[in-house]
Parts: structure tokens; C-alpha cells; sequence
């Protein structure tokens, strides 16, 4: 078997083990006895198990631009594009099982390579939301603000509508998220709304 069928094949065992045991639980020889390889195998390819896990999460981000660009419209505004991103990005993180194991793990035990993993992944999305709000800024369709506080506040605005607010009550359905979104932050961004700087 060619090398870079091994590489390729640790990577998927090395995905599976996480999602099933967490960083902490996850070994190097759990990795090997699910890729069917020897140890000494994933060690021609990583370092360590840190390394191994760094590359499952940055191709985990480069998947996850993929999703955020196929949402973007050119004929849709900033903010229903900013919705559909921020909708399909949050869809993915919650159905891919990685995280949701990484995000119990962190709660549970407090890993700090869970907690680093988890918050390399929520930058890239800020970072993503903080180039679509410069181009909605640099056309003149929102004011100018810090682009990166304004994508901050918009993730953790979505994120509390979406999720921890479910354990107040009955959780809302897409269209009161996107009308909420829209109320708490349309207004106060659009280009010549009140309290421009």
C-alpha cells in the first residue's frame, strides 16, 4: 500500500478515535489498532498525538470554508448571506461528531486540548465572519465598525439563540433566530442607522 494511503488512512482512524474517545481517552495505539497499522506507522507521518489532532482540526476548517463560501450569494444581502453562514457552519459543528465529543469533554473534564481545539475552530469562523463584514463595510452596505468585535458578537449571538438558549425554554424555531439576529443587529449596523461613528 502506497504511503499516502497509510497517511490518509491514520488520519481517518486517528478522526474516529477522537470522536469516539475524546483527545484526553485517545491514544496512539488505539489510532493504529483502528487503522490496522503499526505504531511506529503514524509515526512516520506525526510527530505526536498533538499533531495528529492539529491536522484532523485544520482539515475540519478548511471544510468548514468550504461550507461558508458555498453559502454566499452575490445577490442576497450581508445580512441573509451573514444567516446562511452562520447557520451552515453551526449546523456542521453540531453534526460532526468531533466536536460534539471535544465539547463534552470539556465540560466534563476540563481538557485543555479540547478547550484549544475548540477555540482554534471558533476563530476560524470569526475570522471568516470578519471578511465578509470588511467587503459588506468596504461597499458601504453596513458602517464602519471593528470587524472582528462585530463578527464576535454575531457568532456568540448566534450560538446563544441557537443553543444556550434552549435550556430556558422551548427552543426557537430558524425564523424567530433570523428575525432576532435581524432585531439585535440589523439596525444597529446598517449603513446610516443612528450612533454611526
Amino acid at each position: 500500500m502506497p504511503a499516502v494511503d497509510r497517511r490518509k488512512q491514520v488520519l481517518e482512524a486517528a478522526s474516529k478515535s477522537f470522536a469516539l474517545f475524546g483527545y484526553k481517552a485517545t491514544t496512539m495505539e488505539q489510532v493504529a489498532k483502528i487503522a490496522n497499522v503499526g505504531k511506529g506507522t503514524i509515526y512516520t507521518f506525526f510527530t505526536n498525538k498533538e499533531e495528529l489532532f492539529d491536522e484532523i482540526l485544520q482539515s475540519s476548517i478548511v471544510e468548514m470554508r468550504r461550507i461558508s463560501e458555498r453559502e454566499i450569494r452575490e445577490d442576497r444581502d450581508f445580512f441573509d448571506n451573514l444567516y446562511r453562514v452562520l447557520d451552515a457552519l453551526l449546523e456542521y459543528r453540531s453534526e460532526h461528531e468531533l466536536f460534539i465529543k471535544l465539547s463534552q469533554e470539556l465540560r466534563d473534564i476540563g481538557t485543555p486540548m479540547a478547550h484549544e481545539g475548540l477555540a482554534k475552530v471558533e476563530n476560524s469562523i470569526i475570522g471568516y465572519l470578519q471578511g465578509i463584514v470588511e467587503h459588506a463595510i468596504s461597499i458601504g452596505e453596513i458602517k464602519p465598525m471593528d470587524a472582528q468585535v462585530v463578527s464576535f458578537v454575531m457568532l456568540k449571538l448566534y450560538v446563544a439563540l441557537t443553543t444556550d438558549f434552549n435550556q430556558l425554554r422551548e427552543p426557537l424555531d430558524k425564523e424567530q433566530i433570523k428575525e432576532y439576529m435581524m432585531l439585535f443587529l440589523a439596525e444597529g449596523l446598517k449603513a446610516g442607522s443612528p450612533g454611526a461613528r
